[in-house]
């Protein structure tokens, strides 16, 4: 048998954010007898992504854009990377924060080119440094830049348009990011694969990133931290996710975390972080029989070969081995593996469509590090379980 020593991959990233501070914030509308937004308190740390979340009406946009003077306050004090908001200039203030909007505002009489290019035009940047930044910004999002810098926005997808406004929004390289409910308008499986390219570019970014959303599971999924927002922004619970789910506030914050908490929860780990199964696994070079009495002492019903370069190849069961003379081009060839960096979701999505209920997890080179199953997800979920009660 092979046993292959791996090494969980790294997650760090630089920090190029920094800190927004909102101190007393209000926002009152002449002839209403109640606030929009009623004194908010609210540090943001630089480099993180802290989302917004509460019901349609609740202020969390209001909120959001008196950050960068969209919408002035009416009292308190907006602080981004340690100077007052109100003390610079507005126009200079949203040239330096990127912002991402739903069904992406593009300007549709513009190229994609032109539409990334708009704030670095707007800085004076030249032509050549705005040239390369533009296809290094679609570079960034997951577009190649031939393919897509002369297009018009009608011509994109909804998810290619989301792409692009991110790449607008990043363009001048600004620290905080303000997103809001910019993957709303996509559908479900869209909406799946631009969150995870937004945690990708945030590994790389280290932005600051407020984002405004109404879908607890997408704040989950995207937060370092969640501020639940009730009625005039009033903060209800400010905290990680994992601390949300595990114990909400009050009726009003569980009412948000709902009946998927358990699920949601899959979404706060990686593959990386468990004590993944290794199963039985081995190379072609060994014999049909070798491999029976190994899956015979382990008591499994198959195992896994291994190429050269110990990745997985094939899955090959007792039934395949009781007749054969060798392992070459024996078995199941294996088809899609989960990374280490998949969350317990991933996992449990990827786990449903599988017949044998167990999926093969591999590192950053395709070496093979485990197989993840179900018990693994209840385990892990009953470990959690017993650690928060």
């Amino acid at each position: 048998m092979t046993d292959i020593e791996t090494t969980t991959p790294a997650r760090a990233s630089a920090v190029s954010g920094v800190e927004i501070v909102l101190d007393r914030v209000t926002k009152r509308y002449p002839e209403q007898p109640e606030p929009a937004v009623d004194e908010v308190c609210l540090t943001i740390p630089a480099g993180e992504i802290v989302v917004l979340v509460g019901p349609s009406g609740c202020g969390k946009t209001t909120t959001m854009r008196m950050i960068n003077r969209l919408i002035e306050p009416t009292s308190g004090t907006v602080t981004i990377g340690g100077r007052d908001a109100s003390a610079i200039d507005a126009d200079e203030l949203r040239r330096g924060i990127g912002y991402s909007i739903q069904q992406a505002g593009l300007f549709p009489h513009m190229t994609v080119a032109k539409n990334i290019a708009t704030v670095p035009g707007l800085l004076g940047w030249d032509r050549r440094r705005t040239a390369e930044r533009t296809d290094e910004m679609l570079t960034l999002v997951g577009l190649d830049p031939d393919t897509y810098r002369h297009r018009y926005p009608r011509q994109l997808s909804g998810g290619q348009q989301q792409r692009v406004g991110v790449a607008r929004a990043l363009a001048a390289d600004p620290p905080v990011l303000l997103m809001d409910e910019p993957f709303g308008a996509v559908d479900p499986i869209t909406r799946g694969l631009l969150q995870d390219e937004l945690l990708r570019l945030q590994s790389e970014l280290g932005k600051t990133i407020v984002f405004v959303t109404h879908d607890f599971g997408e704040a989950v999924k995207l937060g370092d931290r969640i501020a639940v927002l009730g009625d005039r922004s009033r903060i209800l619970q400010y905290d990680t996710p994992a601390a949300i789910l595990a114990a909400p506030a009050d009726e009003t914050v569980a009412g948000f975390v709902g009946a998927t908490a358990t699920i949601d929860r899959l979404g706060l780990t990686v593959l990386a972080d468990l004590d993944l199964d290794r199963g039985v696994t081995t190379t072609e070079d060994t014999t049909p029989t070798a491999l029976t009495a190994a899956l015979r002492d382990a008591d499994r019903a198959w195992g896994i070969v291994l190429d050269s370069r110990h990745r997985p190849s094939r899955r090959v069961t007792t039934g395949e081995l009781a007749h054969a003379d060798s392992l070459r081009e024996l078995g199941t060839p294996i088809g899609a593996t989960l990374p280490a960096d998949a969350t317990l979701q991933d996992a449990l999505a990827a786990l449903l469509t599988e017949r044998t209920a167990s999926a093969v997890v591999v590192d950053n080179a395709g070496a093979y590090l485990g197989i993840v199953t179900v018990d693994t997800l209840i385990d892990h979920l009953a470990a959690t379980e017993t650690r928060t009660a």
